[in-house]
């Protein structure tokens, strides 16, 4: 059997020599099991050439030119169709079953690009954001904020500062948060209802003050906003915002883009408030000792969708005790006063 199973032995005619300098000598190619055989008219075996070794000198031209290695001398042309396709056919096989070393190692470089691109898109922008919202300092944070308050102040108007009204704000606050840290602003305008910035600055709408008749409604939304920003960074959504390359810009510089604030300023404007769990936002509530149904019909005047806020209300209305008297109520209704 030869190399190629369908050939029990396959010749044909070709011109082979010695060497670059001999002359061209008729000879018969034979076919073998592991060799190719040249010999002359007369049968005479010239030489025998190792099939793995053939070496193809003029790829896809004719007639065919062959030599045994890399650095031999002979040189064999072929002509005969069915004799190129069978050597080439024997060199394919062998080159297959040739060990590729290279050939791993671009395998192994391809799939540690592969891991690193993925790296890259994955997860490298959510670590680097991760590690800049850890390491950003309160004055930074404080900046940031009053950067993007600023900004929404040229689109929604600046905000309520009636000198009364500001007091009977901090009370409802302390009341409220039990805290001064935070930082309200009540807006004539610009956000829906609330939200909340870097730096523990919480916005409200004014209209949750003017248009209830209690100030349990605006210290709902307050506990609702502070309950967002102990659940997420507000940081984190203006970096997610941002981009990987404004974070990376804040992290090495301290600073962001003045687009990038106008376009977070725009976005929060109108982007729906995060969505908060019922139990813990009632736990806050119980906590603050404010009613949540105020706040539950102020979200859904049905109370359809908020009936876990009003069934479930931590503070009876018998057991309520005001957060402000009537009459810092009516101050605060005023902070906005024209």
């Amino acid at each position: 059997m030869t190399a190629l199973t369908k050939y029990q032995r396959l010749e044909a005619a070709g011109l082979w020599r010695a060497d670059t300098q001999a002359q061209r000598r008729d000879v018969i190619v034979s076919l073998g099991d592991a060799t190719l055989t040249i010999t002359d008219t007369h049968e005479t075996a010239l030489t025998h050439w190792s099939l793995p070794a053939i070496l193809r000198l003029n790829p896809s031209e004719r007639p065919a030119r062959y030599a045994p290695g890399d650095d031999a001398t002979e040189e064999l042309e072929i002509d005969d169709d069915t004799m190129i396709r069978a050597i080439e056919k024997v060199r394919r096989v062998v080159e297959r079953r040739r060990p590729h070393p290279g050939r791993l190692r671009h395998w192994i470089t391809a799939g540690l690009f592969c891991l690193l691109l993925m790296l890259g898109v994955f997860w490298m922008p959510g670590a680097l954001r991760s590690y800049t919202v850890s390491v950003v300092p309160d004055p930074t944070r404080d900046a940031i904020g009053q950067r993007i308050l600023d900004r929404i102040g040229r689109v929604a108007g600046q905000h309520c500062d009636g000198h009364e009204g500001l007091e009977a704000l901090d009370r409802l606050q302390s009341r409220v948060l039990n805290s001064a840290d935070t930082r309200v602003i009540v807006l004539s305008g610009g956000v829906q209802t609330a939200t909340h910035l870097p730096g523990r600055i919480t916005l409200l709408n004014r209209a949750l003050i003017e248009d209830y008749e209690e100030p349990d409604v605006v210290a709902g939304f307050l506990l609702a906003e502070d309950l967002r920003r102990q659940n997420t960074d507000p940081m984190n959504a203006l970096l997610e915002h941002a981009g990987l390359k404004a974070t990376a810009q804040l992290l090495t510089t301290g600073d962001l883009p003045d687009s990038v604030i106008d376009s977070y300023a725009e976005d929060l404007l109108t982007a729906p408030p995060a969505p908060l769990d019922q139990s813990a936002l009632l736990a806050r509530f119980e906590q603050a000792g404010v009613r949540s149904t105020p706040y539950a019909y102020a979200l859904d005047l049905t109370g359809e969708t908020t009936l876990d806020l009003i069934e479930a209300d931590p503070v009876p209305l018998a057991e309520a005790t005001p957060l402000l008297t009537d009459a810092n109520w009516v101050r605060l209704q005023g902070i906005c006063g024209e």
